[in-house]
């Protein structure tokens, strides 16, 4: 009896409520109806995402799965909200694709710039040309993608004016439709390594084929284990695309060039790891320099040369 008074109760206040909005606002009930339905129907869906989030919170703390969660959810419950509120306000359209299709035509006409950014964000969807956190390039920019929305996804800016594809500290923010009409390259998608070279610059006078002996046992040495993880990587993206290499260990390649004898060493590296994988080998470099007499490197010179006949310089 208690729970019927108290039902009781709140038809009369809500009934007050709407004759009080009609009245002072202007409001037809009809019109009151769907303001509050539509309400309800946010107010339940915002309940909904926060319990499924609480769940994946306390279940995991991968970043990665919990930012999927957050942006899945968000897309998803969002489409549903606008279909349902859609349906509230748009009685007369009694067919969900008659209704779909004429608010899809009304925006594709307006909005052409947002509808192009929206087939975007289902092209990398759909395709995954690249997840967050590869590291990729498209255009002129080159980053790590650290978001993906409805209408842009987000790099933090590597290269630019920072050497070995290291981060600038900036954030680029790109239209999603430039996957269209822009080629993606993505360092770490398919085979996980990229190749590096090193050019080291010898004399003429320098002993070369020791250097380059010298430099393949270094190369080797930092890179071995590399090597080893490249051929599992080149096996599992076999899978998916036609890589193949004929060989993945280091090696030193010669070449004569103006300053002097060129040895250039190439290997794998890791594409985040490309700076700090210089460093260590240039040490290396500049250790067996120290200690070897007949190994110098070069570096721009200006030699001149006088016939014996020549007279005197005054």
């Amino acid at each position: 009896m208690h729970d019927t008074s108290i039902i009781v109760l709140f038809i009369g206040v809500l009934e007050t409520a709407v004759e009080w909005l009609e009245h002072t606002v202007g409001l037809p009930p009809h019109i009151q109806e769907r303001l509050l339905t539509s309400g309800i129907v946010i107010a339940v869906i915002v309940i909904i995402r926060f319990i499924l989030l609480k769940i994946v919170w306390n279940r995991t703390a991968s970043v990665r799965t919990r930012y999927q969660w957050q942006k899945g959810t968000t897309y998803i419950l969002a489409g549903l909200a606008f279909i349902v509120i859609g349906r509230i306000w748009f009685e007369g359209v009694h067919s969900l694709a008659t209704f779909l299709g004429l608010v899809s035509a009304g925006i594709a006409i307006a909005l052409k710039d947002v509808v192009t950014g929206l087939a975007g964000w289902i092209f990398l969807l759909w395709r995954r040309p690249f997840d967050v956190g590869d590291r990729i390039q498209i255009g002129e920019y080159s980053g790590d993608v650290i978001d993906m929305r409805i209408f842009q996804f987000t790099l933090n800016e590597i290269g630019n004016w920072v050497d070995a594809d290291q981060s600038t500290g900036r954030v680029i923010h790109i239209p999603n439709g430039l996957v269209f009409t822009t080629p993606q390259i993505n360092y770490t998608k398919g085979f996980e390594y990229i190749w590096d070279e090193i050019p080291v610059y010898l004399t003429y006078e320098s002993d070369w084929k020791r250097a380059k002996e010298m430099l393949l046992r270094i190369v080797e040495e930092h890179t071995e284990a590399l090597t080893d993880k490249a051929q599992r990587g080149v096996q599992e993206a076999s899978k998916k695309f036609m890589i193949f290499y004929s060989t993945l260990s280091p090696t030193v390649y010669t070449e004569l060039k103006d300053r002097g004898i060129t040895l250039t060493m190439r290997y794998l590296v890791e594409p985040r790891q490309r700076r700090a994988r210089q460093q260590i080998l240039w040490e290396a470099i500049l250790d067996m320099v120290a200690k070897e007499a007949d190994i110098e490197i070069a570096y721009p010179t200006t030699r001149f040369y006088r016939s014996p006949d020549s007279p005197p310089l005054t």
